[in-house]
C-alpha cells in the first residue's frame, strides 16, 4: 500500500539572531550564545522528520514519490520512487529535493547513509544532498549509483562537515528509465550520521590537471572540475562532485586575478596568476595558470544585409525576442552561463560546465518562421584546449504548426563540429545550409537552438547566432 504525500510550497524562513540583555546597566553575558540550528540527522526513519518537504523537479513525474508501508528495510515503511517509462506523459523522469527550510546543523556528521533496493537492477543518475532550489551552496552529487534487487547500505561522504552548520538541502535524486523502461526503487533509514569510516580525502580542481586559462580584465571565469575522492568503510573509493563553497581558493597574485568563495576567477590587470585550492585543509590536486590580457579579439563582424537576417543574438543586428539563452534544464543539465558577458563593449554568451544548453524562443517569445532563410550562422570560441576526438553538436528544433513540443509534428536536426576544426581561443564560424541539417523537416516554427558537447568541451564563448538568406 502506498500513502500519498502532499507537496508543500517552497517557503523560505528568514531567521535572525536575538540577543537578550538582562538590564540596561549590564554588559552582554559571556555565556550568551548565538542561536544554533538543530543537529537532527534523521531524514526519513519510518516517515518524514520534522520540517522535511517534498519538492519535485520541473518536468519530472510529480507523484513519483510515495510512502510504502508494505516494503521496508527496517520499521514499518520506506520511501518509494516510481521511475516512469520513456514517453510517459506524466513526466520524463523521477526527481525531487527534500529540504528543511528551517535548516539544520550537520557539522557533527561525516556522511549521508541509507539502505536501498530496486525492482530490477538500475543506476540512479544523480543522488546527494545540498540541493535546496536556492543557493545550492554546499551541493554534493554522486553519479551512477548502482542498485540491485536486494537491500544494500549506501554512504555519500560529506566533503567538509564544518561547513554544514545551517543546511537546508537534506536529500535529492534524479533518475530516468533504464533501457527505456521505468522501475521502482526504495530508500529507507535515510539519515546523516558520524560513521567514523570516511578517510583519505583527495580533493581536486580542474579534474586534477594543470590547466591553462586565458582571461580578460573584469571578466569572470569559473573554476571547473571540482571533485573529491574519499575512502569509505567498505574499503572502496568514492568520488563525488563538490560545490565550490567547500573549497578555499587562492590566487598567487590577486593584483592580476582574484578568486572568490564561489570559485569565480576575475581578471584584474594584465599578467599571470596561478589558482590553487584546499578542502578541509587538504591541498587539492590541480591548478590553473591564468593569463589575463586587455586585448580580446571579438568574433568576425557579420556582413549579411540586415534585411536578409533573423538574429537570435548579435550586436550587429536587431535581435528577435528570446525566452532565454540558458534554460538551466534540471536536473541533467550542468551548463552554467548565458548572455551576461561584455568585453570591451562586445556582448557575448559564455557557457561553462557545458554538457548541453538551449536557447529558446517559444513561450514568451513567438516561434521563428525561417522558411525564407537558407543558412544558420554561429560564431564559437573554445575557452580550453580541444582534443581531436572532442566535438560540439548544434541542434535546431521546430515545434510545428501547433507551437508545442511532443505533439507529433515536431522535427529537429543537428550538425557536428569536430574537435579538429576547433582551437582554444580561436573563433570558428559555422555557416551551414538548412539542407545540411539532417532531420529538420520544417523551419516555419523554429523554437530552439541547442549546444551539446557531452562535456568533451566544457567552456565556450558564443556570438552572432542568426539565420540568413543567401
Amino acid at each position: 500500500m502506498k500513502k500519498n504525500i502532499v507537496m508543500k510550497p517552497n517557503i523560505l524562513f528568514f531567521l535572525g539572531f536575538i540577543f537578550l540583555l538582562s538590564n540596561c546597566t549590564r554588559d552582554l553575558s559571556d555565556e550568551a550564545k548565538i542561536a544554533t540550528f538543530p543537529s537532527n540527522g534523521d531524514v526519513y526513519i519510518d516517515g518524514f522528520s520534522a520540517g522535511l518537504e517534498y519538492l519535485p523537479f520541473g518536468g519530472s513525474y510529480l507523484e513519483a514519490f510515495s510512502v510504502d508501508d508494505q516494503t521496508a528495510y527496517a520499521g514499518e515503511s520506506a520511501m518509494r520512487f516510481d521511475v516512469p517509462n520513456v514517453g510517459d506523459p506524466r513526466g520524463a523522469f523521477a526527481g525531487a529535493i527534500f529540504p528543511d527550510y528551517g535548516a539544520r546543523d550537520l557539522s557533527g556528521f561525516d556522511a549521508l547513509t541509507f539502505w536501498a533496493k530496486a525492482s530490477k537492477r538500475g543506476t540512479i543518475n544523480e543522488i546527494g544532498f545540498g540541493q535546496d532550489f536556492e543557493e545550492n551552496k554546499y551541493l554534493v552529487t554522486l553519479n551512477n549509483l548502482e542498485l540491485n534487487t536486494n537491500w544494500r547500505q549506501y554512504t555519500i561522504a560529506i566533503p567538509d562537515p564544518s561547513k554544514l552548520t545551517q543546511e537546508s538541502g537534506l536529500f535529492w535524486y534524479s533518475e530516468g528509465p533504464e533501457d527505456g523502461e521505468g522501475y521502482t526503487l526504495w530508500i529507507d533509514e535515510l539519515k546523516f550520521e558520524k560513521t567514523g569510516t570516511v578517510g583519505q580525502p583527495r580533493p581536486f580542481i580542474f579534474e586534477g590537471t594543470e590547466a591553462t586559462l586565458q582571461a580578460f580584465v573584469d571578466v569572470v571565469t569559473p573554476v571547473s572540475g571540482l571533485r573529491q575522492t574519499v575512502n569509505l568503510g567498505s574499503g572502496q573509493d568514492q568520488t563525488i562532485a563538490v560545490a565550490p563553497s567547500y573549497f578555499e581558493f587562492t590566487s598567487s597574485d590577486p593584483s592580476v586575478a582574484t578568486v572568490d568563495e564561489l570559485g569565480n576567477i576575475t581578471g584584474v590587470s594584465p599578467g599571470e596568476a596561478v589558482i590553487t585550492a584546499t578542502l578541509g585543509g587538504v591541498e587539492a590536486a590541480g591548478s590553473a595558470r591564468v593569463t589575463v590580457t586587455n586585448n580580446f579579439d571579438g568574433a568576425p563582424t557579420p556582413t549579411q544585409d540586415p534585411s536578409d537576417v533573423i538574429s537570435i543574438f548579435s550586436d550587429a543586428y536587431t535581435n528577435v525576442p528570446v525566452d532565454y539563452y540558458n534554460g538551466y534544464w534540471a536536473p541533467f543539465q550542468t551548463t552554467q552561463g548565458q548572455n551576461d558577458i561584455n568585453i570591451g563593449g562586445d556582448n557575448i554568451i559564455a557557457y561553462t560546465e557545458l554538457n548541453f544548453v538551449g536557447i529558446q524562443f517559444l513561450e514568451d517569445a513567438p516561434t521563428i518562421n525561417a522558411s525564407s532563410m537558407t543558412h544558420l550562422h554561429i560564431d564559437i570560441q573554445p575557452r580550453e584546449a580541444v582534443a581531436p576526438g572532442d566535438f560540439l553538436r548544434i541542434e535546431v528544433a521546430d515545434v510545428g504548426p501547433d507551437n508545442q513540443f511532443g505533439t507529433g509534428d515536431d522535427s529537429s536536426g543537428s550538425i557536428t563540429i569536430s574537435g579538429s576544426s576547433l582551437t582554444e581561443g580561436g573563433w570558428y564560424s559555422l555557416d551551414v545550409p538548412f539542407s545540411a541539417i539532417s532531420g529538420l523537416t520544417g523551419r516555419s516554427n523554429l523554437a530552439q537552438v541547442i549546444f551539446v558537447s557531452d562535456a568533451t568541451i566544457s567552456s565556450i564563448y558564443v556570438d552572432n547566432v542568426y539565420f540568413y538568406a543567401d
